[in-house]
């Protein structure tokens, strides 16, 4: 079995099907980089190849929820906001009636 190197900026030899794999590939190593920066992606302490495959997909399901997590705060942060724009426009007519 042989091995080959792809890089990405190659194109010659490229099918269509590899150029799809290595425009993937481009966009799962930023998350990859993320993960590792984070300091979720360290030394696997599980045993083999399925324990490595494990913790892969373990540390990447724990990053799409931070990410999930992020999103949820963001919308709530907006509601609240909203709702809270809403209560002091309603009570604000009644403050001028009480004032006069």
């Amino acid at each position: 079995e042989t091995t080959r190197v792809l890089i990405s900026g190659q194109r010659r030899g490229i099918t269509p099907a590899l150029a799809k794999l290595l425009k993937r590939r481009s966009a799962i190593e930023p998350e990859i980089g993320h993960m590792k920066s984070d300091g979720r992606l360290t030394r696997c302490p599980l045993k083999g190849r399925i324990g490595d495959a494990i913790f892969a997909v373990l540390c990447a399901c724990g990053h799409n929820i931070r990410k999930i997590l992020a999103h949820l705060r963001a919308f709530w942060a907006f509601v609240i906001r909203f709702i809270l724009g809403i209560i002091v426009v309603v009570n604000r007519p009644l403050q001028m009636q009480g004032a006069a």
